[in-house]
């Protein structure tokens, strides 16, 4: 007796294939009206970008919608560097880093 092949391949399920790694682990630091709006001063980050890190951010965060407002007018440095303009697709996080979130300052 002959046997058929499936007219479709099949595809693994997903559980067989191989998780996404999350990307280094480190701490995002809210100041000021981001501390207010975060609701805490700081939390862990596992992230390759700041973009995949402020993302998670959002995401933790939906149920405190003033959070994705402060963010759009902040100001980041990643473990001391100002981010200024560039792209945060294109800001790598280290392992171990530090992203501090800041809020524009009066008078600053």
């Amino acid at each position: 007796m002959a046997t058929t092949q499936p007219a479709h391949p099949v595809k693994p399920a997903l559980s067989d294939e191989l998780p996404e790694q999350p990307g280094p682990a480190g701490t995002i630091r809210y100041w000021a009206a981001a501390k207010a709006a975060a609701g805490t001063a700081e939390e862990p980050f596992a992230a390759r970008t700041l973009a995949e890190a402020l993302d998670a951010a959002r995401r933790r965060h939906a149920e405190r919608p003033e959070f994705a407002r402060v963010l759009l007018r902040c100001s980041f440095l990643v473990d001391g560097d100002p981010v200024g303009t560039r792209d945060h697709t294109t800001v790598q996080l280290a392992e171990g880093g530090t992203v501090e979130v800041l809020p524009p300052f009066a008078g600053g």
